[in-house]
């Protein structure tokens, strides 16, 4: 992406006079880049799943666009947000898909030469979340450096940029979360 395209996206999210006129020039310019953040975090995970990629993104990008009290800073706080909406809605399928009158219990068939993109394990992602927000509670900025490395997809370099740290500072804590976060999920299963 150019940094005049950088600057435009940028532009558009501090310049929020309508939501409409955000949504629809706003949409064009960070669709790819939504829809790359939507499969990583899609792509990690069990086959069969009915969620696809491109309703991830449609999903998060309206509750962005659609909540005029939201405000972004910059670029990438606005893809931090991408990321968090689309936890938490992987959150809140997950959730859903463990009620029982929403099959919570039942097992699923997969459909033969229909190829799905990977959903969430709704059990794995609740313990994710789980973890996540007692490592908020713990440590909020190792919690964003998770949330903007694992679910925004951003590199090192950009997590710094985006969180105004070093890169040394990212790499250090990005090592301490996912340590920290592989024992409580080790620990949450083993309870399970």
């Amino acid at each position: 992406m150019s940094n005049s395209m950088r600057e435009t996206i940028t532009q558009l999210l501090s310049d929020r006079d309508s939501t409409l006129a955000l949504s629809e020039e706003l949409l064009p310019l960070v669709y790819s880049e939504l829809k790359q953040l939507a499969n990583r975090q899609m792509a990690q995970e069990k086959p069969g799943q009915t969620l696809q990629p491109t309703a991830l993104v449609h999903e998060a990008y309206i509750r962005l666009v659609g909540n005029p009290d939201l405000q972004w800073d910059s670029r990438g706080h606005f893809f931090a947000a991408a990321a968090r909406s689309m936890r938490q809605i992987l959150l809140n399928r997950a959730k859903q898909k463990n009620f029982v009158k929403h099959g919570g219990g039942r097992n699923r068939e997969a459909l033969p030469d229909i190829a799905f993109v990977d959903e969430p394990e709704p059990e794995r992602m609740l313990a994710l979340e789980s973890a996540l927000q007692t490592l908020e509670e713990i440590d909020p900025r190792k919690a964003e450096i998770v949330n903007l490395r694992f679910f925004a997809g951003l590199t090192v370099e950009q997590t710094a940029l985006a969180l105004s740290l070093s890169p040394a500072t990212v790499k250090r804590d990005w090592q301490f979360a996912r340590t920290w976060l592989h024992r409580e999920l080790n620990r949450e299963v083993g309870e399970h």
